[in-house]
């Protein structure tokens, strides 16, 4: 019996290009071979799809060396109808076919890929996919929308304030009293980035402008959300199976010790200051309600695919910082260690993903 062939799709045009290169690598090591055959396509930061070596090496995270996708001069040709899911390449010698695709795994972060846009492609030549779905994708990547839609279905949220720049040339005074209302400190944001890219802490007013000015440089909306005195605790949340319950891992910590927050080189790049724990230590009930607000998180926003809920405790009360629809997924990644610490191995939880994407076919 051939084997399935899963199409292992990452790279793209977000800010977040290196990253999900990153997990690629993670990814093209773990992924099953004797189970699944893989085609690797690559995404520049261009968007031209390139067919990628399988080389897990190739994408690894080497000290502050960011692997990304080069153009290599290939051509992927996706198919142009649902009559066909046949995947060809152009390169020098030609046209030729790689096979019939069976399920494609957009492991793809940030914008043009996480949100909506590749999974509405693969819907529209009618192309099973992994992962969250189209609105669900959209509504994850939007954090203004996200915790609209969450405190609409009673999930406790972090307080925050939208802004664009026509607001600030509107009626800048009401902008800044909406945002002050927030009290100090507070977090300035894209909002519709991940990776902490574009991310600032503000600690003084004064540092309020330069802030919002790095966020629009990522995104025409900005988040400005209350700093939350508690921990930073993260889970990994999968449908369940055959009408069961939603899943929800155990608890992972985020134990910031010498930065002001986990910020892009904290995560990525091996800065100093921050470490991750995973079991985190939670009383019984504690986990429990934590389990319990990231289910209903997860099934607000659509329930499907995979998610990582990021949340606040202050000792007292648990609030959703953000939810996460393709969260990283290298090995050392909380979303994988908080499932191998729930008992699911790596490669299990890529089948897991690759399985449920099947089952759409």
């Amino acid at each position: 019996m051939d084997k399935p062939v899963v199409v292992v799709l990452f790279g793209g045009r977000s800010s977040e290009h290196s990253i999900s290169s990153a997990t690629a690598g993670g990814v093209l090591r773990a992924i099953d071979r004797d189970r699944y055959r893989v085609i690797p396509v690559g995404i520049t930061r261009e968007g031209a799809f390139v067919l990628e070596d399988d080389d897990p090496d190739k994408f690894a995270l080497e000290g502050a060396t960011l692997p990304e996708v080069a153009d290599n001069g290939t051509r992927i040709r996706w198919p142009e109808s649902t009559a066909t899911r046949e995947l060809t390449v152009l390169d020098e010698s030609g046209e030729r076919s790689l096979g019939d695709i069976d399920v494609v795994l957009p492991i793809l972060h940030g914008r043009f890929g996480e949100d909506g846009t590749v999974q509405g492609m693969l819907e529209l030549v009618g192309l099973p996919y992994a992962g969250a779905g189209v609105l669900m994708s959209a509504l994850g990547m939007d954090k203004h929308v996200t915790k609209s839609v969450l405190r609409s279905a009673g999930v406790p949220v972090v307080p925050w304030v939208a802004v664009r720049r026509a607001d600030l040339v509107r009626d800048r005074e009401e902008a800044e009293r909406r945002i002050a209302a927030l009290g100090l400190p507070v977090f300035v944001k894209p909002n519709r980035s991940g990776s902490s890219v574009g991310v600032t802490k503000v600690s003084a007013w004064e540092e309020l402008e330069p802030a919002l000015e790095v966020a629009f440089a990522e995104d025409s909306v900005v988040l400005v959300e209350q700093a939350v005195i508690g921990r930073e605790l993260e889970c990994g949340v999968l449908p369940g199976r055959d009408g069961a319950p939603t899943r929800v891992s155990v608890a992972g910590e985020i134990v910031v010790s010498g930065r002001d927050f986990y910020d892009f080189e904290a995560k990525y790049l091996g800065a100093p200051g921050i470490d991750l724990v995973c079991p985190a230590e939670l009383r019984d009930g504690e986990l429990a309600e934590m389990k319990r607000i990231a289910a209903r998180a997860f099934e607000a926003l659509g329930g499907e695919g995979l998610a990582r809920v990021d949340f606040f405790f202050t000792g007292t009360e648990f609030f959703v910082n953000e939810v996460n629809t393709m969260p990283g997924f290298t090995p050392i990644s909380m979303f994988p260690r908080c499932w191998i610490a729930s008992g699911m191995t790596y490669p299990e939880l890529l089948t897991e993903l690759i399985e449920d994407g099947l089952s759409r076919a």
